[in-house]
């Protein structure tokens, strides 16, 4: 039998197997051409059942290619999931900040407006003892002992709100 004559008798059966375990036309189409490739390259003459042996090679290919298709899958959803993990965690850290940053603001806002002031200027513009000195117009020794009393009072607060936290710990 001729290639020819092989693939026009046989084509629909392994298309129809092909289809029939892949649930795709188009993955069954692909799967039926490397079916019939496979077997044009392949000796048949000690083949004595020609269409058994052609269905067995479509089987044995379908099965290879929903295992590949398999692994895609599962690939794919563990990057998904890292991708989620990573995107959750970023979340996490993002809402921590924010609150962090809220409980600051709230603590700057309970101080006294000078205390406050100078505490911003600090730790927000991160500006230097001297900067805040000439900023302000006060001495640089006003600009420590404000310091000193605004982060005392935070530390306070810190306390109050975190009992197991000690606050001069966290506001060194």
């Amino acid at each position: 039998m001729t290639d020819r004559e092989l693939f026009d008798t046989y084509r629909r059966d392994v298309y129809y197997l092909c289809h029939y375990m892949l649930h795709n036309a188009a993955d069954a189409e692909d799967i039926c051409q490397e079916v019939f490739l496979k077997v044009f390259q392949t000796d048949r003459q000690g083949v004595e059942r020609i269409k058994p042996w052609l269905l067995r090679i479509a089987v044995n290919m379908c099965k290879s290619h929903l295992d590949r298709r398999k692994r895609g899958v599962l690939k794919e959803l563990k990057h998904f999931l890292l991708e989620r993990r990573r995107d959750s965690e970023a979340a996490d850290a993002a809402l921590e900040r924010k609150e962090t940053e809220l409980e600051t603001e709230r603590w700057l806002r309970a101080l006294p407006v000078k205390n406050r002031t100078v505490m911003t200027l600090r730790y927000i513009h991160e500006l230097s003892l001297q900067e805040i000195a000439e900023t302000l117009n006060i001495p640089p020794g006003t600009v420590k002992s404000r310091l000193n009393r605004g982060l005392r009072q935070m530390r306070r607060e810190l306390g109050k709100s975190n009992p197991d936290l000690k606050g001069a710990e966290c506001l060194e």
